[in-house]
């Protein structure tokens, strides 16, 4: 008998299996059409809004979420495409015109992550997920920790948020986002000079 039941558990993958193969393909299924009313209220709303639970919840708690006092979730937006440079009227050629084609070193996410530390200074940025996209903006969702809640102190798996050295952390790229965009999740052969990291913090 407990081996027969050994078996089924093998046999039928996790919730979270089943949300993360979903997401794997979200103009898919149906996410498809969820996505698209989604998007439309999304559009309607400010650029940073408080929700009370994850969008994508294998995502967040691969990233460290828990259901409990002292974590905060927000949605975020950030304008797509590149820095949009005025065009000079005289002084140079078409090619030196430095218009087009002009990114900024920091990706999107890490740049919406400061948005929200900005936004709710009183909170620590953990770590922040992709949940949307549309012809003009990208949606992210942010997990923040409160590090002077109870919870949150006497919690050992996160109470290390709460050291003065996690403070600004997302401004010093130690978040998720802020690694890949700094370079340092490549290692091994060709990785050699990625550390101690690029500079793009400023």
């Amino acid at each position: 008998m407990e081996e027969e039941e050994e078996e089924s558990m093998e046999t039928y993958p996790s919730m979270y299996k089943y949300i993360e193969k979903a997401w794997e393909q979200p103009k898919e299924g149906f996410l498809k059409e969820l996505q698209r009313k989604r998007l439309k209220r999304w559009r309607r709303e400010k650029n940073f809004k408080r929700i009370d639970r994850p969008t994508r919840l294998d995502r967040a708690r691969k990233l460290g979420y828990k259901a409990k006092q002292g974590y905060v979730l927000a949605r975020a937006k950030v304008r797509r495409g590149n820095l949009r440079k005025s065009r000079p009227t005289r002084g140079r050629g078409p090619k030196r015109m430095g218009v087009v084609k002009i990114t900024p070193k920091k990706n999107l996410q890490w740049i919406a992550e400061e948005r929200t530390s900005k936004k709710y200074p009183n909170l620590r940025i953990l770590n922040s997920y992709w949940v949307g996209e549309d012809g003009r903006k990208k949606y992210f969702e942010v997990i923040m920790v409160d590090p002077h809640h109870p919870s949150i102190e006497n919690d050992p798996d996160i109470n290390w948020i709460c050291e003065k050295n996690q403070k600004g952390r997302v401004f010093h790229g130690k978040t998720s986002a802020g690694r890949r965009s700094r370079g340092l999740n490549a290692r091994g052969k060709g990785a050699e000079k990625s550390r101690p990291s690029e500079d793009k913090t400023s």
